[in-house]
């Protein structure tokens, strides 16, 4: 039994050496090597600055306002979760589990919504799915795990990948924002040329990223 503590003890502090260890997306060595390699973000840069790092705590409550945020607009996510968070007691998955569909109704949370956040709330108590482990995995592995729960796909996975565990080669090709800001900055208008686009901006794409969100929020002022 104490073996299996030290154990226990040892592979937390080593996951927290790693967590503590990771590098950030925006940093001046790839912000150098970017806008150096690829004048759109030379443009972006001169035009706006540079990013902000944005950057989430790991774990279920952030996945789930990652969920909530799926085609809608921030600004109504975050006053679905708020509501959602105000009603129960502790935003956990237990808490989640215990709610009723009239309830989630009332906290502003859709049917299809309500399923996504059961089921990941689910795989959470049953242990089918460690969140507290997953920054120890490559991306594949994670992408994996996380698909495997009904309602998280690829780009949920993608924006927990990147302002979670700060994945530095994550762009989510299915965001509505960065695909219009490819549009507007250059002439690409093919899925298919949106994804060769991509491929030349690695090991970077999340910064590059990064750089578009800030672009397309700047320009628009809403930042």
């Amino acid at each position: 039994m104490r073996c299996d503590k030290q154990k226990f003890i040892f592979v937390e502090e080593a996951i927290m050496r790693f967590k503590n260890n990771r590098e950030k997306i925006v940093n001046d060595s790839d912000i150098k090597k970017l806008t150096s390699s690829h004048k759109i973000f030379s443009f972006i840069k001169d035009k706006y600055g540079i990013p902000p790092n944005w950057q989430r705590p790991e774990g279920f409550v952030s996945l789930c306002r990652i969920i909530l945020e799926q085609q809608v607009s921030l600004a109504s996510a975050e006053a679905h979760f708020n509501k959602l968070n105000n009603y129960i007691k502790e935003f956990a998955a237990e808490e989640i589990l215990k709610l009723t569909d009239e309830e989630m109704r009332a906290c502003q949370i859709s049917r299809q919504k309500a399923k996504y956040l059961r089921a990941l709330s689910q795989a959470v108590l049953n242990s089918e799915i460690n969140l507290d482990s997953l920054s120890t995995l490559n991306p594949l592995e994670i992408r994996a795990r996380l698909t495997s729960i009904k309602g998280i796909g690829d780009w949920t996975t993608d924006i927990y990948l990147m302002f979670c565990l700060q994945h530095k080669d994550i762009f989510p090709l299915g965001d509505i924002a960065l695909i219009t800001t490819i549009k507007e900055l250059t002439k690409i208008k093919t899925r298919e040329g949106y994804f060769w686009f991509t491929e030349k901006l690695k090991p970077r794409r999340s910064l590059a990223a990064y750089f578009l969100w800030y672009y397309y929020l700047k320009k628009r002022k809403r930042i």
